[in-house]
């Protein structure tokens, strides 16, 4: 599915038909598109969206976030799969809590049971950001 360019996102670059390729959730996705483009909540701001749709229209639940939110987040995981609850610090520069030390372990227990999803996307991720690092290109 296109994403949408009638609506307040304004879309510049999509990922159209994601839900074909929504890692274990592909052809079973309600996530049908990702874009990068103007914000919806202030047109001077470029955010990210998943697209969600219901079977027949555009869903409310559709998520719009501000960049750094979608690299705090990988900044989170990547911290979570590298946590040793034993150390007792955190793994990134956010100062985060551990919540529940005996859970931590099926963050890391999920990560496994799906890294043949995962790995290689974060494999995608190291690489682009190596390349983009080499690059200086902003």
């Amino acid at each position: 599915m296109k994403v949408p360019k009638h609506l307040s996102h304004k879309p510049i670059i999509s990922v159209n038909d994601y839900d074909k390729i929504d890692a274990q959730y592909a052809n079973k996705s309600d996530a049908k598109a990702l874009s990068i483009g103007q914000a919806q909540y202030d047109k001077d701001e470029i955010s990210l969206k998943i697209w969600r749709h219901t079977g027949e229209k555009w869903s409310r639940e559709s998520e719009e976030m501000p960049l750094h939110r979608s690299i705090d987040l990988n900044i989170l995981l990547i911290g979570a799969l590298l946590t040793d609850v034993d150390a007792n610090y955190a793994m990134t520069s956010f100062r985060e809590e551990i919540i529940e030390p005996s859970r931590v372990k099926e963050i890391q227990d999920y990560y496994k049971s799906h890294e043949k999803f995962l790995r290689p996307r974060l494999a995608e991720l190291k690489s682009m950001l190596d390349n983009f690092f080499d690059k200086e290109k902003i």
